[in-house]
């Protein structure tokens, strides 16, 4: 499944701007404060209205007047498009309204795009109520739809019924949406003994999850110290040890050495690089990953082959935006995997790199995406 488009309304610094030909790895760039957490948050707003409803969504942002773009009266709206291969293209559209004070959804609309018959309302709801096409034997029937609440979307209970089976996988997208923003100090610390299969969003259980990868799924944990020995200097193996006390500890063997340091030992680079590899060869990956400026705490010399395996886990299956400010990690991307987001008279906007003419001419030359950002030719989204 891969999300081809992003619309968004009124939606805090957006009055109205548009991602379009995403690809599995899209990247993000601009100076601080124009839009890039937003754009995260706009996904995981969906995110939160699926699993609770809109209205503590909305609360969880600050109510209304927050989330409303300043200054703006027309209904916050969120529009994205997706497909999963050789399938048609979907879209999902999203209005929020005001209903004396709670939001509510003032219109819900997932359409499938057909050659012969234009867009086909699978779903289509306002108010909580609407109507909904359930598949049969390959044919269609329609189904009304009246929730009890009409903050909470058409699609959160038609996602469990594989007659609905449009809905069920846009469910499956967003409930799978993950914001990565791993931290050096947290994944120093031993961890209580225990299990876990996947990565935390900051990265504190990563012995945790060293260990059950090295327990019950050895290739990939084999995977994983192969790149490790390839990408960081002197790593030739990597063990999550308990101790007496019932805790993890992750020790690091460097081959210049008889013995191996513990994590809170070794440097800032090193534990980050192996926390995103425990999280990029998940056995189970998020089909939608977003990580927030991994160049925090890394070498240099590390951003390209990090780039690299970013754009592996897409290759794999995933999708991942990545949002950041290192000329450095851009110059490992393709012209047409940045997105430049520029602010201006209070409001974002966002356009393709490869759309422009001059980017596209001096990358196909052989000048690098982080190159041509420190030449300040990303017009208003000039580096730090």
């Amino acid at each position: 499944m891969l999300i081809e488009s992003i619309e968004l309304r009124n939606y805090r610094l957006f009055r109205h701007a548009k991602l379009t030909a995403l690809p599995s790895m899209a990247t993000l760039v601009g100076a601080n404060g124009s839009g890039k957490s937003t754009l995260f948050d706009a996904l995981s707003f969906l995110k939160d209205a699926l699993k609770g409803n809109v209205a503590e969504a909305v609360a969880r942002r600050g109510g209304l007047r927050e989330l409303v773009s300043r200054g703006q009266s027309g209904p916050l709206s969120i529009v994205v498009t997706f497909r999963k291969s050789g399938a048609p293209l979907l879209s999902y559209v999203i209005e929020i309204a005001d209903d004396g004070g709670r939001p509510i959804v003032g219109k819900e609309l997932l359409g499938q795009m057909d050659i012969e018959k234009g867009l086909v309302r699978l779903v289509h709801a306002s108010r909580g109520r609407g109507s909904a096409l359930a598949m049969s034997d390959d044919e269609f029937a329609e189904r009304t739809i009246e929730l009890e609440d009409p903050s909470a979307l058409a699609i959160k209970g038609l996602g469990q019924f594989k007659e609905f089976r449009a809905a069920s996988e846009l469910r499956e997208l967003l409930e799978s949406w993950h914001i990565s923003d791993i931290h050096a100090h947290d994944a120093w610390s031993s961890a209580e003994a225990g299990y876990a299969e996947h990565l935390s969003a900051r990265g504190e259980n990563v012995a945790q999850v060293a260990r059950f990868l090295h327990e019950h799924h050895p290739d990939r944990f084999r995977r994983i110290l192969e790149v490790m020995c390839s990408r960081v200097p002197g790593v030739t193996s990597v063990e999550a040890k308990p101790t007496l006390d019932g805790r993890l500890v992750l020790r690091f063997q460097d081959g210049n050495f008889e013995d191996p340091f513990i994590a809170r030992y070794v440097s800032d680079g090193t534990i980050k690089m192996f926390a995103y590899l425990v999280l990029l060869h998940d056995p189970k990956p998020h089909p939608l990953l977003a990580v927030e400026e991994p160049e925090n705490q890394l070498y240099p010399a590390l951003l390209r082959e990090l780039a690299e395996e970013f754009r592996d886990y897409g290759r794999r299956g995933g999708q991942v935006f990545v949002s950041t400010h290192s000329p450095e990690f851009l110059n490992g991307v393709k012209l047409d995997e940045v997105y430049w987001l520029v602010k201006k008279d209070g409001f974002a906007t966002v356009q393709r790199a490869s759309d422009s003419k001059l980017l596209r001419d001096l990358y196909d030359e052989g000048d690098p995406p982080g190159a041509l950002w420190k030449q300040r030719l990303f017009e208003g989204a000039d580096p730090a």
